[in-house]
């Protein structure tokens, strides 16, 4: 077992003093043959050789190092340890995104309108995989969206209207400003009182005009409804609870059901009634506001219910399959029959 000494990001003006005092009296050091401080630590007087019990290694080298080989001990050691290896992490994402961004064709040309949708992708994967109970999907799709940031950030600092720092200091004091029940002297006992504190002091201290300024447009439509919702509820305009919520979802259920009635039937492809529509949108953002009353994400939990729904139907397919049977070539009632044998064996996995 042997020692890792973190050199930094491979600067030497970075290298932590723990690790310099460290190399001043281990002896022997070894370092791999490309390791960029190997010409400084010699100047230094260290002994650069190979085989030593002393490991100094420096950026992408020590996070190599670190995942590849068992370690006695890290100088330095407990949190500032950890902070050398995501300071260097982190800087070696950024000097790939660089690099990226000089050297690839695809890169080069990119800009804002053509990356967001891409953006907007791997922000969806996040979501899919923080759900899944697959950790390491989430980490791998964290990084995808992490990258997306850090482009983006690269393209504010070419035309010199912002770089990462300018992004991560920004966030940092736009955090600590509504959470003064955390960096000041006020007092939020419950999630509800900082949910309210924090719309506040958007409205008071970012110049928000209007109760639904800066809405995003592009946002899927139960998390724009939901969003509107929420600003409503800042101002006071909202239930107590669901309870209060429920009685419109019921009435916007009979008045859809009262335009149905009304309206001619429907053809295909072809334009809905607009009075059906007019209440299929309502019936759709009472449902919204229910479920925000409770907690419960729109977007996430219509998703679970399409993944359930399609779940249930390939099983079903299966299972007819395995009856010797062609599911659609069956008619609607033993279609049903199979999807309901297939909910019935699939309730311990949903």
């Amino acid at each position: 077992m042997r020692t890792l000494v973190a050199l930094g990001l491979g600067d030497p003006q970075t290298v932590p003093l723990a690790s310099w005092r460290v190399l001043e009296t281990a002896g022997r050091v070894e370092v791999s043959a490309d390791e960029p401080l190997a010409e400084w630590l010699g100047r230094g007087g260290v002994m650069l050789e190979q085989g030593a019990p002393v490991v100094a290694a420096s950026g992408e080298r020590m996070l190599d190092r670190l995942a590849a080989e068992r370690w006695a001990e890290t100088v330095p050691d407990g949190p500032a340890f950890d902070e050398v290896v995501r300071s260097s992490a982190l800087s070696a994402l950024w000097d790939l995104t660089v690099t990226l961004r000089e050297q690839c064709p695809w890169d080069r040309q990119q800009t804002e309108r053509t990356i967001v949708p891409h953006t907007l992708e791997e922000a969806y994967e996040v979501a899919d995989a923080a759900t899944s109970g697959n950790d390491a999907k989430l980490v791998d799709e964290l990084g995808d969206l992490l990258f997306q940031t850090y482009f983006l950030g690269l393209l504010l600092q070419e035309r010199d209207a912002g770089d990462l720092a300018t992004i991560a200091s920004g966030i940092g004091r736009k955090l600590i400003r509504r959470h003064p029940h955390v960096f000041g002297h006020q007092q939020a006992n419950t999630a509800g009182e900082v949910r309210s504190t924090w719309e506040r002091i958007k409205a008071e201290q970012e110049g928000r005009e209007g109760i639904f300024h800066d809405v995003p447009g592009v946002l899927p439509s139960p998390l724009y409804a939901r969003k509107l919702q929420r600003r409503a509820s800042a101002v006071g305009f909202d239930w107590d609870a669901w309870d209060g919520a429920w009685s419109d979802l019921t009435e916007e259920v009979s008045e859809l059901r009262e335009a149905l009635d009304a309206a001619p039937p429907p053809r295909a492809e072809s334009e809905p009634d607009a009075h059906v529509r007019h209440e299929v949108g309502d019936l759709l953002f009472a449902a919204v506001n229910v479920a925000r009353l409770v907690n419960v994400d729109p977007e996430l939990a219509l998703r679970g219910a399409a993944d359930r729904f399609r779940g249930r139907v390939e099983t079903a397919e299966q299972l007819a399959a395995e009856a010797g049977e062609t599911w659609v070539t069956l008619g609607l009632e033993e279609q049903d029959a199979w999807y309901r044998e297939a909910k019935k064996r699939r309730s311990s996995v949903e």
